[in-house]
């Protein structure tokens, strides 16, 4: 049975929180994991580079020279793909639409696959509530006081301006709220810290049926 280890702010250690098995203990999956951080990469992905076709670039109203007696190919315009300064073909358009879709089910089942690796690994910690003023020192001093190091994803149950602004200028750690809990955060930062009742809110979201 997945478990994690609770503190209090002040990085007391205060017991074990029991971890829902049906999505801390998951097996894993690679190719859905992978297929999971695709989707998540491509739909956020967005369309900057974008070039011109011969339709779209400036001038070209006249013919660049006479049809004969030049030595060179006959040519009708400079907006055309071959001129210098012309048209691009099958050039970057900021029009294109990376998005794709994933059934809801496999997004949901790969978050747990990531969840359940996080606390095999022992990265799954709950901290019992924060209570303080909007201060980042305030905030960095709870962190430091865990018994662990590197980043941190700190999950909060819903919306907090003592954690959120807090936590802002703080380089080595993301807050996020648990309805918007995904696979790239949960894969990318080396601790997990839920906040509060943040772990019963993640459970309401992502295991209901709708």
């Amino acid at each position: 049975m997945a478990k994690a280890t609770l503190y209090n702010q002040k990085g007391e250690k205060k017991g074990d929180v029991t971890l829902n098995k049906e999505m801390f203990e998951v097996p894993m999956n690679e190719a859905l994991i992978k297929r999971m951080l695709q989707y998540q990469m491509n739909n956020a992905r967005q369309s900057t580079a974008h070039t011109k076709t011969r339709g779209e670039v400036r001038g070209g109203g006249r013919k660049p020279f006479r049809q004969k007696g030049t030595g060179s190919a006959r040519q009708g315009t400079i907006r055309a793909p071959h001129m210098r300064g012309g048209g691009v073909i099958f050039g970057p358009r900021n029009t294109r639409n990376f998005s794709e879709m994933m059934p809801r089910k496999q997004r949901r089942k790969a978050l747990f696959i990531a969840l359940s690796q996080a606390a095999a690994d022992g990265k799954i910690l709950a901290i019992d509530k924060y209570e303080g003023e909007v201060k980042t020192k305030g905030f960095a001093a709870m962190l430091k006081a865990l018994p662990v190091e590197r980043n941190y994803l700190v999950v909060i149950p819903g919306k907090s301006e003592a954690v959120q602004k807090s936590s802002a200028n703080i380089s080595n750690a993301k807050t996020i709220l648990a309805n918007y809990l995904n696979v790239f955060d949960v894969m990318k930062y080396k601790n997990i810290i839920f906040i509060g009742d943040a772990l019963k809110k993640t459970e309401e979201v992502f295991l209901s049926k709708k």
